[in-house]
């Protein structure tokens, strides 16, 4: 080898060195929870016809943090709750005081909730005393999850998992709940791993668009969540993991109504994180390294409804991006799965970061159908009287919020 390309090898091997411990430099990550089961009986969530209050507990819920910090001190903060969703009052009270005891700006905070159907109602006037204590413990998580910052490299991947299935079925009186195999799904698995300093996984976050809805009994439970969180964890000794719900707003797990199905579909979305994180595999080829910088950003859309006594709903959206790696858009309430499938289309692109849509984020205010379930009626199209314009206005915001973040060259 003659001289010059001896030092060109050499130049390549100490840059290669030097990005990798960049990479190793360039996060701080740490994870916290916090068990939210109500500590005695109260009225459940989720189900209308279901009266009577909880008896017992199947399985303990929980609040979690997820803290980052990337090189120049950019911080932010993914809440995972099990609950049916976060209400504006919580969302409130809870970034309030991470703003005043943490400087923890509000968008720089995302709450998403589970929808377990098997929680707490907790906005009434007989929950305050578990309303005081959940905002409470979801504070001291972050605090506990910003104070224990350590050094960390991230990696996205993803994998895909098929217990979902559309509940929309057409059928000669309009459209039924009811599962529709024929119905559009979206089954990705998207997952963020968080690595230590010496390279050993340390937490999870995952997500999935399928109701929490295989169980309708009166106990506490996470449903198939709450069960692929447990299974992980009890995998992977040491390790935390995370779900953040996506947009299933017309997707369930099927089949349900018994707990051995929820713990199937648990076992089945566990399944496919090892897959996302190429469990046993002598070569990873999947895993693709997150860079800085953290951005965030946090706007509403102004939705309108066809009724001209309802002032408009100020929607709001959030977006969490890792340099040009990794972008989360976290959308409001009760999204269908039109709003995931069409966003990755049209915000996808090779030299983009890799979006991951994910519902039932910081705010919740019932269902947001798609301008095409909107117009075909059925159950997710009755719950407000939207105009048909909502779908163009939150699809058109988003755009708006990536090319913030992502200006053309």
């Amino acid at each position: 080898m003659s001289a010059s390309l001896l030092r060109l090898a050499i130049l390549v091997v100490l840059l290669a060195a030097s990005a990798l411990t960049a990479d190793q430099g360039a996060w701080k990550a740490a994870t916290a929870s916090a068990v939210i089961t109500p500590p005695r009986s109260m009225p459940m969530a989720g189900y209308a016809a279901r009266k009577e209050p909880s008896e017992g507990t199947e399985q303990d819920l929980y609040a979690k943090a997820l803290a980052l910090e990337d090189l120049a001190g950019n911080r932010a903060v993914v809440i995972t709750l099990d609950l049916i969703g976060v209400s504006s009052r919580l969302r409130s009270d809870v970034t309030r005081a991470l703003q005043e005891k943490h400087t923890l700006p509000p968008e720089a905070v995302l709450m998403n909730a589970s929808h377990t159907h098997c929680g707490p109602s907790y906005g009434g006037e007989e929950a305050q005393l578990y309303y005081q204590s959940l905002v409470d413990k979801i504070v001291s998580t972050v605090k506990r999850a910003l104070e224990e910052l350590q050094p960390a490299t991230l990696h996205y991947s993803n994998a895909r998992s098929g217990f979902a299935m559309n509940r929309r079925t057409p059928t000669s009186t309009g459209y039924r709940n009811h599962p529709n195999p024929d119905g559009p799904v979206d089954h990705s698995v998207p997952v963020l791993s968080v690595l230590d300093s010496n390279g050993k996984l340390r937490s999870v976050m995952f997500g999935y668009a399928c109701h929490n809805t295989t169980m309708s009994f009166r106990k506490w439970l996470g449903d198939y969540a709450g069960y692929a969180q447990e299974y992980l964890q009890r995998d992977h000794e040491g390790v935390a993991a995370q779900f953040l719900m996506g947009c299933g707003g017309d997707q369930n797990p099927y089949p349900r109504s018994e707990l051995k199905y929820a713990q199937q579909h648990g076992r089945a979305l566990a399944t496919a994180v090892e897959a996302a994180l190429e469990a046993n595999q002598t070569t990873k080829r999947h895993q693709k390294p997150l860079r800085g910088p953290l951005q965030t950003l946090y706007d509403t859309v102004e939705l309108d409804y066809t009724d001209p006594e309802r002032q408009p709903l100020a929607y709001p959206i959030q977006l969490v991006q890792f340099g040009n790696d990794l972008v989360i858009v976290a959308l409001a309430s009760e999204t269908v799965v039109d709003y995931s499938l069409r966003l990755k289309g049209e915000l996808s692109t090779a030299r983009g970061p890799t979006v991951w849509i994910a519902g039932y984020s910081n705010v919740m205010e019932g269902y947001i159908p798609s301008r095409r379930v909107l117009l075909e009626g059925g159950y997710e199209a009755e719950s407000r009287p939207w105009s048909p314009t909502l779908e163009e206005r939150i699809i058109a915001k988003v755009h708006e919020m990536y090319k913030r973040l992502n200006p053309a060259p």
